[in-house]
């Protein structure tokens, strides 16, 4: 476990740092907001542990501006703060739990191993890939090759759902439902121009197809040799 502990308090850090040291993780250390900041946005860290009165920047300032870069390290709030309101403004700002001091490390640690497993269960899928096609959820970006191919909403939305269930075959009732959200036949050929469209931006200018079409069943998204 590699964490970063933001803390400006010299004795609590030193404490936690060879608690966490003797628990088998491997923990950086700022004693600055910004400084922080700079190293949770450029490390990559299973956790961190994150004081709210900081000086160079605010706790709650890291917390809301690494969420908005969609950074979801967990995050552990320590403080000093412990007011139902200061608790609530924590979580609020993206904070994953809030722990009081003083505390008992052995209660930190514990918290810690919980935020751990929920994030192992619970990590939002945000890059789908087939072959050298590639789809960024939080940028919403598709590139095939490192070449990137620009897609109307309702098109990355199909190519999203395709490639949820690469592999598989997909039918037109799935297509109505799931990117449309028909439930009944229009009766016209929709699907067939959106897919046609979609075949064009991802396929054409490549030698490998990755989307088939399976006669009399629907579609299919798939890798070369699958």
């Amino acid at each position: 476990m590699r964490v970063l502990l933001i803390e400006d308090d010299r004795q609590v850090a030193e404490y936690l740092r060879k608690a966490l040291g003797e628990a088998g993780a491997v923990t950086d250390h700022a004693a600055d907001g910004r400084e922080g900041l700079l190293m949770a946005a450029s490390g990559d860290y299973d956790a961190l542990i994150l004081d709210r009165m900081l000086p160079g920047l605010d706790g709650l300032a890291i917390l809301r501006t690494l969420r908005a870069s969609g950074n979801q390290t967990p995050v552990l709030i320590l403080s000093a703060l412990g007011e139902v309101d200061d608790r609530v403004d924590g979580l609020r700002a993206g904070g994953d739990d809030y722990l009081v001091k003083p505390f008992a490390f052995s209660e930190l640690h514990a918290r810690l191993e919980a935020l751990l497993r929920r994030g192992a269960v619970d990590a939002p899928e945000t890059r789908l890939r087939v072959a050298d096609l590639e789809m960024d959820l939080l940028k919403r970006e598709v590139t095939r090759a490192g070449r990137p191919i620009a897609l109307q909403p309702r098109e990355f939305r199909l190519l999203e759902y395709l490639l949820r269930h690469t592999g598989q075959v997909v039918t037109r009732t799935m297509l109505l439902e799931q990117v449309w959200d028909y439930h009944f036949d229009p009766q016209t050929n929709i699907i067939d121009v959106h897919i046609s469209r979609l075949r064009g931006k991802i396929d054409r200018e490549f030698d490998t197809p990755l989307l088939h079409t399976v006669r009399g069943a629907g579609y299919m998204l798939r890798g070369p040799g699958a």
